[in-house]
């Protein structure tokens, strides 16, 4: 998933002995007020079948609802999928093709509308109806699914999706058994939605919802306001906990500046953007029982359009990833601590990663210092010299500084390179489409589930490219028969055996890092700042804070 990610200074961190000790256990007398969040712009839509950011996941966990979820828990606990409105795990049957689920009675959503089979049902169809950016890679082995891609507003799933109203059940099959289908029906892009909902973008419109809070105001320019599900009645901890403030007030607009003096001052409790450096050594020392470090499966990387030119050449692609100075990029991002060079898809200590980096003074294992001698002569093999490159970055401090740095890069290995930023609610929309003919990008992913899949397929396979949509996840246009025929095959074997799957994934990172329709930045660690009065603070490895497990006293 596209995510917005706190940084920090390494100065701050090397201060040491700054992070925050356990908070406390439950306690129900904390239950109660406004929490305040900040953020420098919202979004995107808040459609859970569309949104692709963690700050959209983020948030919809106390909101919405699927059949499973990952378990709102610490530590690698988080990464275990429990039942939601299902009353158990599935039963699977038909050699892993068929997935029976039961759902829970008495679940309402916000309206006061009982959660029925149709809502489910109609929700699977909705997915492929609006055409979510998970469509075409996630659910697309369902039954039926390949006639709703082809048909999207016709989708019926026939045979694929089927309720029964008298028992009570949701029956799926898929047409070959999938090692990570649970995985997948655990995300956002699957939760269940009224069946009335309309089947097109909802856009700053929110949706009703099951979790003990739903969207009571929504301004994109402004903020948003959560507010209590008056319907909510706790069915399962470990899916979906009571929260404790009544409602979090997530506003947007103020810059990174002015958002941590907000919280120093008490006036915020958390804000979603980059800590500006020359704030750190200050947080690090006066706030250091504020401050959370959490380890994290990402990447930030640089798309590189393969259908538009210069990157259409593979040597001129070739060249940026030999030209850019990793080291620069951890220091702007916050340094060692915070950061680390990367020239790979898969991030360390992921399924699949083994240490891979041709693109460096001396190729192997690690990445160890620019080759621009290599770069400048790449781009003069490639006929591409002297071509504008425009790189399209967020609206954010640390974004615009990378963006800066890139420009210059390009512009020393021979080309005439300008940076452009824009707001970070569109950014990552307006990079996914093609009208709008992005040639360079700087964006993050970090991981939906810890799977290789989730960043090689989708990615750069095949069917996560789509002409003219803003839910065209493979921004780099990426498509090679081979290598997508490659990643099938580790698909299917994960089924019966996942360490040769991981094997086989390990191989075709190399081969697309060998390809570079994306340059590799580095892998980032994650850190939160919040105000004094927040305790009880929960870092939940799939989704990271548990904003409304948190109290405000």
């Amino acid at each position: 998933m596209k995510k917005l990610l706190l940084t920090a200074s390494t100065v701050a961190l090397l201060a040491g002995g700054w992070l925050a000790p356990a908070q406390a256990e439950y306690q129900q007398d904390h239950r109660g007020g406004t929490m305040r969040l900040l953020a420098r712009s919202a979004a995107g839509t808040l459609d859970p079948h569309i949104n692709y950011t963690d700050q959209g996941w983020q948030m919809y966990q106390p909101i919405y609802d699927g059949l499973v979820a990952f378990r709102k828990a610490e530590g690698t606990d988080g990464f275990t999928i429990v039942p939601d409105l299902a009353e158990a795990l599935p039963e699977v049957t038909n050699d892993g093709k068929t997935f029976t689920f039961k759902l829970r009675k008495g679940i309402k959503f916000s309206t006061g509308q009982e959660v029925g089979v149709k809502d489910v049902v109609a929700s699977f169809q909705r997915i492929f109806k609006i055409s979510g950016p998970t469509s075409g890679t996630f659910y697309a082995g369902i039954v039926g699914a390949d006639k709703c891609l082809a048909e999207t507003k016709t989708c019926t799933l026939e045979g694929g999706v089927v309720g029964d109203e008298a028992a009570g059940t949701v029956t799926i099959n898929i047409v070959k058994p999938d090692a990570e289908f649970l995985y997948k029906l655990a995300l956002p892009h699957a939760v269940t939605l009224p069946a009335d909902t309309p089947a097109e973008d909802a856009g700053s419109v929110p949706i009703p919802s099951t979790g003990p809070y739903m969207i009571s105001a929504f301004d994109p320019n402004k903020g948003m306001t959560v507010s209590r599900n008056p319907h909510f009645k706790q069915w399962s901890e470990e899916a979906q906990p009571d929260g404790y403030p009544d409602v979090v007030q997530y506003d947007f607009g103020l810059s990174e500046e002015a958002a941590v003096t907000a919280i120093q001052n008490g006036e915020a409790d958390w804000m979603f953007d980059a800590l500006p450096s020359d704030r750190l050594g200050e947080l690090g020392t006066k706030y250091k029982d504020q401050l959370h470090i959490a380890p994290l499966s990402a990447w930030w990387y640089a798309p590189l359009n393969t259908r538009l030119a210069p990157f259409d050449n593979i040597k001129a692609r070739q060249a940026v990833a030999f030209a850019i100075d990793r080291n620069t990029l951890v220091k702007l991002f916050g340094g060692k601590v915070l950061a680390s060079p990367v020239c790979q898809v898969l991030p360390p200590d992921f399924p699949g990663h083994v240490d891979y980096c041709p693109y460096t003074k001396d190729p192997g294992a690690k990445w160890s210092a620019p080759d621009l001698e290599k770069a400048k002569q790449l781009v003069e093999e490639s006929g591409t010299k002297g071509q504008k490159v425009t790189i399209i970055v967020e609206d954010t401090a640390v974004s615009r500084s990378i963006g800066v740095y890139l420009q210059s890069v390009l512009t020393s290995i021979g080309y005439v390179a300008d940076v452009k930023p824009i707001s970070a609610n569109i950014q990552f929309t307006y990079i996914q489409n093609t009208n709008n003919k992005v040639q360079m990008s700087v964006t993050q992913w970090y991981k939906d589930y810890p799977a290789a899949s989730d960043f090689l397929h989708i990615l750069f396979g095949c069917a996560s490219f789509r002409e003219g949509s803003d839910a065209s996840i493979n921004i780099a246009g990426f498509c090679d028969e081979a290598i997508d025929a490659k990643m099938q095959k580790a698909l299917d074997l994960g089924v019966t055996d996942q360490a040769a799957a991981d094997a086989l994934w390990a191989e075709i990172d190399h081969e697309v890092t060998d390809q570079a329709p994306a340059v590799g930045l580095f892998t980032p660690k994650r850190l939160d700042f919040v105000s004094k009065r927040l305790g009880n603070f929960q870092f939940n490895p799939q989704f990271n804070w548990m904003i409304t497990q948190s109290w405000v006293q």
